[in-house]
């Protein structure tokens, strides 16, 4: 078994095939997305591929190191178009491959008019050998 993460964008990446903003959406429609997602990750649970996901506000800011108690604190460098990360879902598979079908299904959550995202997902190994989820 291997642990991958899954990163949702909201933007910055590869426009996906439905790219109508959230805050556009319509309510049953944010609706459709949410419930797809946890149906999503409801059928992982049962399967025991899922460790834990969570979906992120727009909030952020970025925080270093500089100098002895004085961590400077910006709401950026960001890429021009502010790229965000929506979201993330840990996911713990047999391989590479089951990674990638999983991630195609994410991408197809719903968006605006009901019709698939068809998002760009960035699928990230997680370093090292850690235990895999047991029930």
């Amino acid at each position: 078994m291997a642990k991958y993460l899954l990163l949702k964008h909201y933007r910055g990446n590869p426009a996906s095939t439905n790219d109508v903003p959230m805050d556009q959406w319509e309510p049953d429609e944010v609706d459709a997305h949410l419930r797809y997602m946890d149906d999503f990750a409801d059928r992982l649970r049962g399967s025991g591929e899922f460790v834990d996901s969570q979906a992120l506000l727009p909030d952020g800011l970025w925080v270093r190191y500089d100098g002895e108690g004085r961590p400077p604190v910006t709401d950026g460098p960001f890429p021009e178009t502010k790229d965000l990360i929506a979201g993330w879902m840990i996911i713990d598979v047999d391989d590479r491959a089951r990674a990638v079908e999983l991630a195609g299904e994410l991408s197809a959550a719903p968006g605006a008019g009901g019709r698939p995202l068809g998002e760009w997902l960035e699928v990230r190994p997680l370093y090292g050998d850690a235990p895999t989820v047991t029930d």
